[in-house]
């Protein structure tokens, strides 16, 4: 029996309950997990903003130690520690084809089939973004777990797998961040913390941190932050003013509101880069008008899981956290268990904190 966090319904609370794990089949490995960060994803995912088949064990940011692997499986063996990652390419289809691998066309299959069975009535359960974290142990197939590099802590590894992939992707494959740049970082959460480091170790000049709620000025500040801006109706012009009249160089918008992208974007410079790393729902809707489109020549996209490939980034990654570059414990805010999910969900609605890590 394997105790896990368990979605009965889309916005049911979680419960702690015990599930039935099948030993891994061809081509998937057994993982005990170490650790799990709670995501503003495993929110959405909760409360039917992204899609999810129900009943679910959620959790996708995570890291632990393969026990067992099924046959076929060469690329881990037991014993070794890995890093999940929730949408694993498929390397086949249009996509893939195009050298883009987090836009893959079938990483999110595993979501869709059921993967493990409650140990009260024998239901199945689906496994939330295919990799179920939220678990003490999980089965996944085995592209979704990758080799973690030496000299990284397996519990904080857990970050790489969301927080900090999808962050210093969006400053380097994204936005494209140079060296001298200002970089305006919208949301201080998990994401944005990881923002902010990746900000600071690509060489920004001046680095914004832009959240509502006042306290996380020093979360802010350690994470390479040089100016925070507590979020109001002014947030774009005081942006300006502390980047010489401009605006931002780069803004990266880690909410997925509207509101909050559109600021994101008045505060970008004339010719500038606003990149979208929140995952906002479809009745959230941001109007421009096409007068400013062109006179601005801003550039706006969008940015899924920080357009990494993670099997080449992770070790690009790992570097930096080896040299002190990048500190992950510090994106952490609370150390949790299993039962402290409910409250970190709370947490997130209320905009507290940086990034609560389940420590198993």
């Amino acid at each position: 029996m394997v105790r896990a966090a368990l979605l009965s319904a889309v916005n049911a609370p979680l419960r702690v309950t015990e599930i039935d794990l099948p030993e891994p089949g061809p081509g998937q490995v057994r993982i005990r997990l170490a650790a799990a960060g709670v995501c503003h994803s495993d929110l959405s995912l909760s409360n039917g903003t992204l899609r999810q088949p129900v009943p679910a064990v959620l959790g996708h940011e995570g890291a632990g130690t393969v026990t067992a692997v099924g046959p076929s499986v060469t690329s881990v063996a037991p014993g070794d520690q890995v890093v999940l990652n929730w949408a694993p390419s498929c390397g086949d289809c249009h996509f893939c084809g195009l050298a883009e691998p987090w836009l893959c066309a079938n990483s999110g299959h595993a979501a869709d089939a059921p993967y493990a069975h409650l140990a009260a009535d024998g239901s199945e359960l689906y496994p939330g973004l295919g990799t179920a974290a939220f678990a003490e142990e999980t089965v996944v197939p085995a592209h979704a777990a990758l080799p973690l590099p030496d000299g990284v802590p397996l519990a904080d590894a857990a970050l790489l797998g969301c927080a900090v992939l999808t962050g210093w992707g969006a400053v380097r494959h994204s936005a494209q961040v140079r060296a001298g740049e200002s970089v305006a970082v919208f949301g201080v959460g998990g994401v944005g913390l990881a923002t902010l480091q990746a900000a600071r170790i690509a060489g920004a000049g001046t680095i914004v941190a832009v959240d509502v709620s006042p306290e996380k000025e020093g979360l802010a500040r350690a994470a390479g932050a040089t100016e925070f801006v507590v979020a109001g109706e002014d947030t774009a012009k005081r942006i300006r003013k502390l980047t010489g009249g401009f605006g931002a160089d780069v803004a990266v918008e880690c909410v997925g509101r509207a509101e909050t992208i559109r600021t994101a974007w008045s505060a970008t410079r004339r010719g500038g880069r606003t990149t979208v790393v929140g995952i906002g729902g479809q009745d959230q809707q941001v109007t421009f008008s096409a007068l400013e489109i062109f006179y601005f020549g801003r550039t706006l996209a969008g940015c899924v899981y920080g357009n990494s490939d993670p099997a080449r980034d992770l070790p690009v990654i790992a570097e930096h956290v080896r040299s002190g570059a990048l500190d992950l414990s510090a994106l952490v805010t609370e150390r949790i268990s299993l039962d402290g999910i409910p409250d970190a969900f709370d947490a997130m609605l209320a905009g507290k904190g940086g990034r609560a890590l389940i420590v198993f």
